[in-house]
């Protein structure tokens, strides 16, 4: 019941807000669009919302006979990326343009809440000359969004490109082309192996910064982006040892990017490399480890895991009709040091990498996309190190076919 009744207000705003917006250009603007997804994929895969999200093949796992279960084919039809923006413009505030952000689809919150309505973005923002503070949930800095890669598949190059949106704090500073940016962010929908309360426990946001070059020139068609960013973060995987003690235990990891896009008039070029350690919470493959206990107190020691990614991603500039090509590889290399065990659930991954060539069609509000997606994953066992060894790999193909309506 509050579901619909959202719902219904979120479509009736529009309606109450011209009235306002017609008396001092203040408001509500919305867009957004209708997809449907039909996917079919050659095998079983780790993937969220009934396969929608489709991160790599899952491992084989063979019965009496030494068949692979997972080896059975799939498919879908879902229309759940449907999305509604609202963009909100109103009066200055402390001397800034002030603007504002809501968005949202019907993708839900859990695999057992597919079709609910979710928050994607949410977000305040202050723009003055050279300045600008948003404050809100938006895309994790390490998600680049004038560099990032335009696949028709909703995993926008995930696990190679990090994915993740988050409530944070951003303030930017402007130089003419060069601008900087440091964030304070928490984690929210997307989260470390063991949860959001992780990060929280350790009373410290995590930080990032960016420095970054972006020149357009619309009349020749050009554009170029190149940045570089960071981050680190401090985790608490516990509050209390076995013994019923307090466990005053954490674990830091950092994480850094380069980027890289050229845009001429007839083809654009984006590139970007990730290395860092624990990207657990932007959808990356590696976490971290237990190093060491002590039998007497239970005291523990913790370490990151290591891990890198690269992706390059080319497409044709047209108006109706765009081809695209997108790879990826990301390593799991360990700790470089020995350990007891890993967290997490992607800790037995040496190597993923992909393929996915696209055909985009657009003709006035209405666009069919194809993409052939061929993921590889190797799996194996989990060394000494935390590296992984004696890897088998699996691979998948996913045939996808989205229309989408704009309005």
């Amino acid at each position: 019941m509050k579901r619909s009744l959202f719902l219904l207000f979120i479509f009736i705003l529009p309606l109450i807000a011209t009235p306002q917006e017609e008396e001092n250009n203040f408001g509500i603007k919305f867009s957004g669009f209708v997809k449907n997804d039909f996917i079919f994929d050659s095998r079983q895969t780790y993937a969220s919302r009934e396969g929608h999200f489709l991160l790599w093949p899952v491992a084989e796992s063979l019965d009496a006979e030494n068949n692979d279960i997972n080896a059975k084919p799939n498919f879908n039809l879902l229309a759940i990326q449907t999305r509604l923006k609202g963009t909100i413009s109103g009066p200055d505030a402390f001397g800034a343009k002030t603007s504002g952000l809501i968005e949202g689809a019907f993708f839900g919150h859990s695999n057992s809440d597919v079709n609910g309505f979710r928050l994607r973005h949410a977000f305040g923002k202050l723009r003055w000359e050279s300045t600008e503070l948003l404050f809100g949930q938006f895309w994790h800095p390490m998600f680049v969004t004038s560099c990032f890669p335009g696949t028709v598949s909703f995993n926008t190059g995930a696990p190679f490109q990090p994915f993740s949106r988050t409530p944070q704090i951003r303030f930017t500073k402007y130089f003419g082309s060069m601008q900087f940016g440091i964030t304070a962010l928490s984690h929210r929908d997307f989260v470390t192996s063991g949860g959001s309360s992780e990060l929280r426990n350790s009373a410290i946001p995590e930080m990032h910064f960016q420095l970054a070059y972006h020149k357009k020139n619309a009349d020749a068609g050009t554009e170029t982006v190149a940045g570089f960013g960071g981050g680190y973060k401090t985790l608490v995987p516990r509050l209390v040892t076995d013994s019923l003690l307090v466990a005053d235990e954490s674990v830091g990891s950092y994480i850094t990017e380069a980027y890289l896009k050229f845009k001429l008039p007839a083809i654009t070029v984006k590139l970007e490399g990730v290395y860092g350690q624990n990207t657990y919470d932007i959808l990356g493959i590696s976490s971290y480890a237990l190093e060491s206990i002590d039998t007497a107190t239970d005291n523990r020691t913790y370490t990151a895991l290591n891990s890198m990614s690269f992706w390059l991603d080319l497409h044709t500039n047209g108006k109706k009709f765009q081809a695209g090509l997108f790879a990826g590889y990301t390593n799991n290399m360990g700790a470089g040091k020995d350990i007891l065990a890993c967290y997490g659930t992607r800790s037995n991954i040496e190597y993923i990498y992909r393929v996915s060539p696209r055909f985009i069609f657009n003709s006035g509000k209405t666009r069919f996309a194809f993409e052939l997606e061929y993921t590889t994953a190797a799996f194996g066992t989990i060394d000494t190190d935390g590296s992984v060894i004696d890897s088998k790999a699996v691979s998948n193909i996913r045939f996808l076919f989205g229309a989408y309506y704009f309005f």
